[in-house]
Parts: C-alpha cells; sequence; structure tokens
C-alpha cells in the first residue's frame, strides 16, 4: 500500500526552513536552492509544493502568522478570566515584540519581505498585507466592545487606534531589532500608551443631577 502523503506537513517544513534562512542569512539572499538544503529536501519538491520563490515566502509569511496567533491565544489562555480589553492588546503587543527567537524571526523575515516587495514585482503582487488587516480588524473589533462597556472612551475612532496600535507595536519592535532599545524600554512605552488609551474617560455631573455627590 502506498504511504500516505501529508501535504500541509510537508509544506509546512519547507516554510519553516525558508525562516530559518532568513533569520540567518537574510531574506534577500534565499534562493529555492538554499532552501532545498536546508529543508533537506529536492529542489523539484519545493518547486512541486511552490511555483516561484514569491509564494514560498509569502507562505512562511502566512506559516510565522498562524505560529504568533498560537502564542499570543497561549498568552491569553493563562490569563485570569475575564480577559479585559486592555489585557487582550497588551497580550498581542508583549507577543508582537521581538524578544525571542521565534518572535525575532517573524518580525526580522515580516520587515524583510515588506522591504523588498517595494522593488520586487512578484512579491508586491502577493497579498502580504492580508495578515496586518486581519489584526487591524480584530483589534478593532476589541476596542469597539471596550467602547461599549465604558472602558474605552466614546470619542475615539476604533478603527484608527486599532491602525495606530499595529504602527507603533511594528515600529518599537524594529527599534528592538537593532539594538536602539531594549524590549524592557519598549514595553514601557507601549504601556505607557495604553495607559493614555484605557484611561476612565472624565465625567462631569450636571447640576442637579442625583449621582452627584
Amino acid at each position: 500500500m502506498p504511504k500516505r502523503v501529508d501535504h500541509a506537513r510537508r509544506r509546512a517544513h519547507i516554510a519553516d526552513a525558508l525562516v530559518r534562512l532568513a533569520a540567518r542569512e537574510g531574506l534577500h539572499a534565499v534562493t529555492m536552492r538554499g532552501v532545498a538544503a536546508e529543508a533537506e529536501v529536492s529542489v523539484r519538491l519545493v518547486q512541486y509544493y511552490f511555483e516561484s520563490k514569491g509564494k514560498l515566502m509569502h507562505a512562511a509569511l502566512e506559516r510565522l502568522e498562524e505560529q504568533s496567533h498560537q502564542r499570543w491565544s497561549a498568552r491569553l489562555a493563562g490569563m485570569r478570566r475575564p480577559v479585559t480589553t486592555r489585557a487582550f492588546v497588551d497580550a498581542f503587543l508583549a507577543e508582537a515584540l521581538p524578544t525571542d527567537g521565534p518572535s525575532r524571526d517573524f518580525h526580522l523575515v515580516w520587515t524583510s519581505y515588506a522591504t523588498l516587495a517595494m522593488t520586487d514585482p512578484e512579491l508586491a503582487a502577493q497579498p502580504f498585507v492580508a495578515g496586518p488587516d486581519r489584526l487591524e480588524r480584530r483589534l478593532a473589533e476589541a476596542l469597539r466592545r471596550a467602547q461599549d462597556d465604558g472602558a474605552l472612551g466614546p470619542g475615539r475612532d476604533a478603527r484608527s487606534e486599532a491602525a495606530l496600535l499595529l504602527a507603533l507595536g511594528h515600529g518599537l519592535g524594529t527599534s528592538v531589532l537593532v539594538g536602539q532599545r531594549t524590549p524592557e524600554a519598549a514595553r514601557t512605552i507601549l504601556r505607557a500608551h495604553l495607559d493614555q488609551l484605557f484611561a476612565a474617560p472624565d465625567v462631569t455631573s450636571a447640576p442637579g443631577d442625583a449621582r452627584k455627590a
């Protein structure tokens, strides 16, 4: 009986090999042959699963995104219930910072891919912004719920605040990656922003209000 092949596992194995190679030598130096050698498979097998280097790189980004979400979920699972919106966002920002091997590889490969896509039509044609768009929508939904619960000021635009959180996280992550600041310093900045974002809105009782002391 022919051996059953787990194609999803093979694709993940090859994508993981690209990430290791890119983290070690830089994404610009990655070739299909180099990925095949790293994965200890034939070039033909890599080409069978990924028609081009651009598609292989995009698959690696999706793999990194999936792993990052798993780590984010693990952080949330370890928190006391119910998880507040602030804790939800804080867990995401903590995971997004390059503080260990997996998160460093994610940030490095993503920023490298974005840079290469500026001048490489094949990479630019890949829908590589789909991941950030999904994150932005998820954060925006969480912030809208926080507004409904009164934890976020009604005057704030949830979608704009979500975009700002992503931009702040990515920027600070890059500053950690290049050694401009420590992960602890970046976390301090992020938490200071969250203090402002989730500060209790000022409520002034109107004259004659029965709740006024």
